[in-house]
């Protein structure tokens, strides 16, 4: 019975690879790479430039371009180049950016047309986003930039794939929807509008190269503004593709535009140009150096340092394992709504909890990409890191804490061990202490400590103090400790009960940071409006009333 079961998955897996692989068969017609040949062929895909409706080829635009080395095999050929453009090379993107109005290029009182037309753009792209061919061609486009389980890159694909269908048809338009009040007299009436900001910029992360940017770019164009976008190097050419589908959905070539360079020469056609607000999903060293270039013209989601708080009342504690795991270690950690720390009432650890997570860990393999390439530390830096917190009394290596066994993967990015070390609560809160237990490593790390029932304060204290409140969850059913815990924390995204889980960013709820007010939201009609128009007053005042008299001045 066991060989036949063996039998039966490794023939479902052959069936997978098989239906991937006749996918491929075929590409999508605007595209302009093969996935499969990505980090395979000795001459690597050349990424371009989009300005003004046209597409740079590799010899007029840039005069010095990036190597997008293979993340999981430095012996293989690179992925791809990417211009690295110059600040001398900015002209076409300030003019264009320049030749923007402050009033959009639709708003609700100009070329509304366009509302539908992107009404109608956003269903076709979904569409197409749900078509298996072009959803594998993604899927294998992110693995290939962006090392992650072919599941992780999938769920990516499909939530961007919804997002765009949420806003077919007239949702476009309705984002705009105005509202009225009636004034002191006859002929007075007030109208508020959302109001786009004209030139606008995106600057995107790396870990997820399809949903993070698509998400952002289709908000702001939807609210009628222009954006620049500026993917992430090592995974700009997903971006690349996404546009050409866009333009093949009927998106003029003007809509928007896409640079690629590294952060200080974005920084420089921001502060050069007439861009009047920057979207920014990255760290927080960025983002503080971009609000005061800019004066605060930014909207951000930057780091998530994000906890979740198991209750007094086990249950369900295999699950709860589990998701732990995914949380934690899902894209090995490359998720701003990673689970960075876990506070657990002592009951977890009495049920075996811990056990169980460490069992769950070691099941995770670089052959699935369960775990993957950490692709902003080295490997050094993690293990440096770990040590440091190993150095805190009573602290102590749960699990992990090593270098991958038989990897090829570059020495620029880290291998590692999905990674857990336990420090004592009292010790964490310790000011020498507490900085670098809540330093967000962007890997597959976390830290893990344990409360009684006196002692929750002392998580509330902890929670406080932190910097970043993105994502977190209170794993409880138990009312009462929720409600302690909900009411004094501020998370923007934070999950409760017994599902609760830190990661998930899906199309049908709110995704973003609180308690800031430079907190960008995405994925929502309440996050597209806040983060991409403003709110304009008009007061219509028509009617002259027979008979007046010109009363004394004042």
């Amino acid at each position: 019975m066991l060989s036949t079961l063996r039998l039966s998955i490794s023939s479902a897996a052959a069936l997978r690879i098989n239906s991937r692989r006749c996918c491929l068969s075929s590409l999508p017609s605007w595209a302009t790479l093969d996935p499969l040949s990505l980090g395979t062929s000795p001459t690597p895909h050349s990424v371009t430039n989009l300005v003004n409706g046209q597409w740079t080829t590799s010899s007029t635009s840039t005069q010095k371009s990036l190597l997008i080395p293979n993340p999981t095999d430095k012996h293989a050929p690179p992925v791809c180049t990417v211009p690295d453009t110059q600040p001398s090379e900015l002209t076409p993107f300030i003019e264009s950016m320049n030749r923007v109005p402050k009033s959009g290029v639709h708003n609700p009182l100009k070329n509304v047309e366009r509302y539908l037309k992107f009404g109608e753009i956003s269903r076709k792209a979904g569409e197409a986003l749900s078509d298996p061919i072009i959803s594998e061609f993604f899927i294998q486009t992110i693995q290939k930039t962006v090392p992650k389980s072919h599941a992780q890159a999938a769920g990516e694909v499909k939530v961007t794939a919804d997002f765009l269908k949420n806003f077919g048809g007239d949702n476009v338009r309705f984002l705009a929807r105005s509202f009225g009040v009636p004034g002191d007299h006859y002929g007075q009436f007030s109208n508020g509008h959302r109001w786009p900001y004209g030139p606008v910029a995106i600057i995107a992360p790396f870990n997820f190269p399809l949903e993070i940017p698509v998400l952002q770019l289709m908000g702001a164009l939807f609210m009628g503004n222009k954006p620049v976008l500026k993917p992430a190097e090592k995974c700009a050419l997903v971006m690349e593709q996404f546009i050409h589908l866009l333009h093949d959905c009927g998106m003029d070539t003007n809509d928007v535009d896409l640079l690629n360079c590294q952060g200080p020469v974005a920084e420089k056609l921001i502060l050069k140009s007439n861009i009047r607000l920057t979207q920014f999903t990255g760290s927080s060293r960025v983002a503080d150096i971009l609000l005061e270039k800019t004066k605060g013209k930014v909207k951000i989601e930057d780091a998530g340092f994000d906890w979740k708080i198991l209750g007094p009342d086990v249950d369900d504690v295999e699950y709860v394992a589990w998701q732990c795991d995914q949380d934690a270690y899902a894209c090995s950690g490359q998720k701003c709504s990673a689970e960075s720390i876990l506070f657990a009432h002592e009951n977890w650890e009495k049920a075996g909890l811990f056990d169980k997570m460490k069992e769950n860990a070691s099941t995770r393999s670089l052959d699935d990409l369960s775990v993957a390439p950490v692709l902003t530390h080295t490997t050094k830096d993690f293990l440096d890191h770990t040590f440091r917190l190993l150095e805190i009394p009573g602290a102590k290596l749960m699990f992990g804490g090593k270098e991958l066994d038989n990897h090829n993967i570059p020495e620029v990015y880290g291998a590692v061990e999905p990674t857990a070390v336990f420090v004592p609560l009292k010790e964490m809160l310790k000011d020498e202490h507490f900085g670098v237990c809540t330093t967000e490593m962007f890997a597959p790390f976390q830290v893990v400590t344990t409360f009684a029932d006196d002692e929750m304060s002392l998580v509330i204290e902890a929670c406080e103090r932190m910097s970043n409140h993105l994502t977190a969850a209170v794993v409880s059913n138990d009312v009462e400790f929720q409600t302690a815990i909900l009411a004094n924390t501020v998370n923007g995204t934070t999950y409760a009960g017994r599902r609760a889980r830190t990661t998930g960013a899906p199309q049908n709820h709110w995704f973003g940071p609180a308690g800031d007010a430079r907190g960008a939201g995405i994925g929502t009609p309440e996050a597209i409006k806040m983060v991409w128009s403003c709110h304009r007053e008009i007061i219509m005042d028509t009617v002259v009333p027979s008979g007046w008299e010109q009363p004394k001045a004042t």
